[in-house]
Parts: C-alpha cells; sequence; structure tokens
C-alpha cells in the first residue's frame, strides 16, 4: 500500500488573516449600519465621496425599509438581509 505524502499547512496567509478580519468588522458593522456606512464614505476621494453621500441620502429617503451595511468593504443596502 502506497503512503501519501502529508502536506504542511502553515496555516491562513498574512492576505487571508486580513480579509478574514475586514469580514469580521463587516458583520460587526450590520448591527450599526448607517454608522458604518458614513464610516466608509468618509474615508473616499473627495470626488467619490461627494457622489456616495448624496446615494445615500437618496437610497435612505426613496427606500427606508433597506438596511444599509458593507459587502466586501463597499457601501450597500440589503432588504431582507440580502
Amino acid at each position: 500500500m502506497a503512503s501519501t505524502p502529508k502536506k504542511s499547512y502553515d496555516g491562513f496567509t498574512e492576505a487571508e488573516r486580513g480579509a478574514m478580519k475586514e469580514r469580521a468588522k463587516e458583520l460587526k458593522a450590520t448591527a450599526e449600519g448607517d454608522v458604518a456606512i458614513r464610516e466608509k464614505v468618509a474615508e473616499m476621494a473627495e470626488d467619490d465621496r461627494v457622489i456616495a453621500e448624496r446615494i445615500h441620502q437618496l437610497v435612505r429617503g426613496a427606500a427606508p425599509e433597506l438596511t444599509p451595511r458593507l459587502y466586501y468593504g463597499m457601501p450597500a443596502y440589503a432588504l431582507d438581509g440580502k
């Protein structure tokens, strides 16, 4: 019976750990919704920030049933968690 070589596992890469930490922040920020969106928008460049702020105002005014949250680090809106 031939034995298969064992693969070594060194854990997650630095990029993977960073992605997991970012995702954990996003999940936590989901509970804070609007605050998380505003913080992320504040980090944007001036031109992008102006547009993002206006979009946020429009979405919140036109569809208040949507929940603001972050998806993959970007502002987004969900309906019933989706």
